[in-house]
Formats: structure tokens, sequence, C-alpha cells
């Protein structure tokens, strides 16, 4: 295993459900050689659509497997597939947006400034949220139990166990000290950009990035998928693509398509940021094999190669969209394969990062 696996595990370890994953347990076999991209994602048996460009050429555009195994529905560059956390830097970018509209002053801003009842809101700020530094616990796992016992939660009522949540246990740690991924960050975030834009949260992203982007297909998914649109999730050979999108709001709730992520990926690539703030969203200076939070990207260094990317995994699907400028390289992955370990996510990042840009 190289360094880069090893220390990309450590810093990334233990997330789960529709956020980014990672394995906890070394690949006993490890993909050292290939010949092509497509014999590499054929060879961890990737299902999905992938794209890989590099220096303004494509190293792989094509699809794998099939999108619904009943209906013999083919892999498409126009299908839709959910993308859980990279909805993330969707929010990110929101936020982003409201620094340019006026309606938040920075990023340094903290909690209290919003509602003076968050629990130790004097101490936490919106940057902190982005980039995971907060020590807020993560509702996930909690929420998801009440949904199984027959409670129906919304995003306000999420919002409130989160505050009950530190009110009765504290932080995990002191806000700036550390840093730990919580899906909490991002639904507080959306919740920020729905109460100081005074739109729903869902239309000011349309309204900010999709419409000006011509991001027609990409939208607030549904708990359960649409067949016809949509590639079929799957878990171990079994259809496994409802679920109870609100406990995603803002964190993992948005559907796109390989094109739509393509045109996302290319504007953040290029002048979606200007260079001032991408100095603020991309964490600089990152020690090579390692990988550290931005402000809603996550920066990988190998060498002198530098990938900003995010990854998401949600009932059915993961996901990773990124790139590297060293190498004008685009990168998207949509799978309707679910990979609870991470393993094919994190072998396709070491692969790329050790052989194909360096």
């Amino acid at each position: 295993m190289t360094t880069l696996h090893k220390h990309f595990l450590v810093i990334i370890i233990l997330i789960l459900g529709f956020i980014t994953s990672c394995s906890k347990n070394d690949d006993p076999n490890p993909i050292t050689n290939y010949t092509t991209i497509e014999n590499l994602l054929n060879d961890i048996d990737f299902q999905g659509y992938a794209i890989i460009t590099k220096n303004g050429n494509n190293l792989i555009r094509q699809g794998f497997g099939l999108a619904n195994e009943n209906t013999a529905l083919p892999q498409d560059y126009n299908l839709n597939y959910r993308i859980g956390s990279v909805t993330k830097t969707l929010t990110a970018a929101g936020i982003v947006q409201l620094k340019r509209d006026g309606l938040i002053s920075s990023f340094n801003q903290t909690l209290d400034e919003f509602d003076s009842e968050f629990p130790n809101g004097n101490q936490i700020t919106i940057a902190q949220l982005l980039s995971h530094q907060s020590g807020i616990p993560d509702y996930q796992l909690v929420v998801e139990d009440a949904y199984e016992q027959g409670e129906i939660l919304d995003e306000e009522d999420i919002y409130q166990v989160i505050k009950d949540m530190i009110s009765e246990n504290g932080l995990n740690f002191s806000p700036g000290t550390n840093k730990q991924y919580s899906n909490s960050n991002f639904l507080i975030a959306a919740l920020l950009i729905q109460e100081v834009s005074q739109m729903p949260y869902h239309d000011y992203i349309q309204q900010k990035i999709f419409n000006p982007l011509e991001m027609s297909n990409t939208y607030k998914g549904a708990d359960v998928i649409d067949i016809n649109t949509n590639a079929q999730g799957y878990l171990n050979g079994t259809p496994n693509s409802s679920y109870p999108m609100t406990i995603a709001f803002g964190a993992g709730d948005f559907s796109s398509t390989p094109k739509d992520m393509e045109t996302w990926v290319n504007a953040v690539k290029t002048n979606w940021f200007t260079n001032a703030e991408k100095t603020e969203i991309f964490t600089q200076n990152v020690s090579s094999g390692y990988t550290d939070f931005g402000l809603g990207w996550f920066t990988t260094q190998e060498g002198n190669t530098t990938m900003y990317w995010h990854g998401g995994d949600i009932n059915g699907y993961w996901s990773m969209i990124g790139f590297i400028p060293e190498f004008d390289a685009t990168i998207v992955l949509l799978s309707n394969q679910q990979d609870d370990t991470g393993t094919q996510r994190n072998t396709i990042i070491e692969q790329l990062l050790t052989n194909e840009f360096n």
C-alpha cells in the first residue's frame, strides 16, 4: 500500500451513510498496474458512468454495466443518479453566493448572529461549518433511528435535534481545534442559506448555480426514484434506492447527471469562483500523501499533484467529482452500485494520483 492510501484512510476514516466514505481496512489486493482507465474500472467492477479527462483529452467517457438490470437500461451521460455528499459542494457554493449577494459579510461570522439560541453559537463560524471544524456532532444515525421508529422529521426538526444533542452532550471538540466530518454542518449551512436569502434552499441553488450554468437535470431527489429517468441503485445486486431525502437536506439530497456534474466541475475548475474565493475555499499547502478539508471540498496531495474533490454515498449509489489543475483534469464518477467501504473510490484516487497524474 502506498503512503497516499495509508494517509488517505487515516484522514477520512469512519465517515458513513450518504456522506463520503472510506474503508477502515487495508485493501488486501491493491491494483498496482493497469493498461488503461477502462481496464482499471473493469478490474474493480465499477458500475455506473465515468468521465476522466487529461489535458483536453478523454481518458474515459462511458458507462459500465446497466443502469437498470430489469429493463436493461444502459448507463447514460444524461441519466440521473443520486450524488449523496457531492451535494455539499453545491451548499458551500451557495454560502459563497450569499457573500457575493451581500447577505452575509464574512465566512467568519458566528452562528449566534443568525440564531441567538444555538448552543455555543458564539464560538462557531460559517467557515468552521464548511470545513468540518465546528465540533458539532453528526445527526444522521440518530435521525435515521427515529425514522425507523416511525417518527418523521423535517429539516427544522433535525436542526432542533442537533441543538438538543449539543445542549445535552456538548460539542465533540472546541471549534477550530480539530476536524471531524459531520453532516450537521451542511444541514445548518443549507438552513442558513434559506433563512438569509428568504428563499427555499433548493430554489436558491437553482437560481444562483443551476440556471446560469444550464444544469437542467440536477434537482432535489425524491424519496423513491423514477426508474424512467434515474439509474436504479443496487446493494449486492438487490435494488436499494429509496431514502427519506429530508434527512439528507443540504448534505446529500441532490440527484444529477454525468453531463451536469461535468458542467459543475468545469465551472469550478475555471472561473465560477474568483481567485480570491479559491484561496479561501481550497485548502492550501497540504503535505504529500495527505487529504485535508476545505470549504466544501477535499484537497489530496501526492508529490507535486493536487486533486480537489468530493465524494458521496447514499442507498444504492456512490459518487465522486474532482479536478487536477496541473493536468487540466476533470473527474466525474457516478455509480449505481453501493460501495459500503469506499474501496472503489479509494482505489481510483490512489491509482489516478500515483499512475496517471504524476
